[in-house]
């Protein structure tokens, strides 16, 4: 098993110091987040060959790896021309991800749930164009339904993925999504089986808690979706269920740090979560 951290507290961090970084952390594998400097928040990737060999020779030196890249592109948007674009865009971000040496993409759907129909087929139109790109280039791609988006099930969106029949394509499960994805971890991830490949950890509080009153927003009736990504024993995701399906799955793939809630201890806090993550695997005999 894979254990990365996503960087994205140490965004202001320059990209070729970012690996001494990590490794002071203790980590050997960055999941390489949006940032301004390389693959923006959906806009065009910003890095040059040469400084992709400067950040290659960086991550050697510091004896750490890129695990996966994760890009969010309007891929599944209901504008045409925002769609074009982010397919164009999703195109140089696979080769920036090969030139790397990676072979793992994850990223969101990135519709609307809203105009959810017009969403899929938007996604399946860009599906149709991308997947001969990640098969030339040897890279995989694992998707998560994601709070706000035309899928936010969990079953629903193995189910889509299901339907893109390709081997490289598979499920990434958000532990702090998991109240938006319907709460029941182990039925989700056992749904999955072996398409269940990733993960992304941190905490989170149940927002449907207390008759639907845990947060009140305003103005009511707004369709906003709140979630917080905390470090483990924070919020109230079961964490004895979450490791304890894994271990029975025999999972063995990625599993990725990605706490954003505190940047002014963003170290002692993906220290913590490493250290957490080790003593509750350690134990896990698929993996000795």
């Amino acid at each position: 098993m894979k254990l990365a951290l996503d960087p994205y507290m140490f965004r202001t961090t320059p990209l070729l110091e970012l690996p001494a970084v990590v490794a002071d952390m203790g980590y050997h594998y960055i999941e390489l987040s949006p940032r301004e400097d390389f693959i923006p928040f959906f806009l065009h990737p910003r890095v040059d060959t040469a400084r992709l060999t400067s950040f290659r020779r960086a991550l050697s030196a510091n004896d750490v790896e890129i695990s996966s890249v994760l890009p969010l592109f309007r891929w599944s948007g209901p504008d045409e021309d925002e769609r074009q674009a982010a397919v164009r865009y999703w195109k140089r971000a696979i080769e920036v991800t090969a030139e790397l040496g990676c072979t793992v993409m994850n990223s969101e759907f990135n519709g609307r749930p809203e105009s959810s129909s017009l969403s899929e087929a938007q996604f399946w139109r860009s599906m149709e164009e991308l997947l001969p790109v990640f098969e030339k280039h040897g890279v995989e791609l694992r998707l998560e339904p994601h709070p706000d988006d035309f899928i936010e099930d969990g079953k629903r969106a193995i189910d889509l993925i299901r339907g893109i029949n390709s081997p490289l394509v598979s499920f990434l499960y958000c532990a702090p999504h998991t109240f938006y994805q319907g709460g029941d971890i182990r039925g989700i991830m056992e749904y999955a089986g072996e398409l269940l490949t990733h993960l992304h950890v941190a905490d989170s509080f149940d927002y449907r808690a207390s008759s639907g009153l845990r947060y009140i927003l305003n103005p009511p009736g707004t369709t906003a979706r709140i979630h917080q990504h905390l470090d483990i024993g924070q919020g109230e995701v079961n964490w004895t269920e979450f490791f304890s399906t894994l271990e029975t799955m025999n999972f063995d793939g990625i599993m990725t740090v990605c706490v954003f809630a505190w940047e002014e201890r963003a170290r002692e806090s993906s220290v913590f979560m490493r250290e957490e993550i080790e003593r509750r695997t350690s134990t896990w005999r698929h993996l000795s």
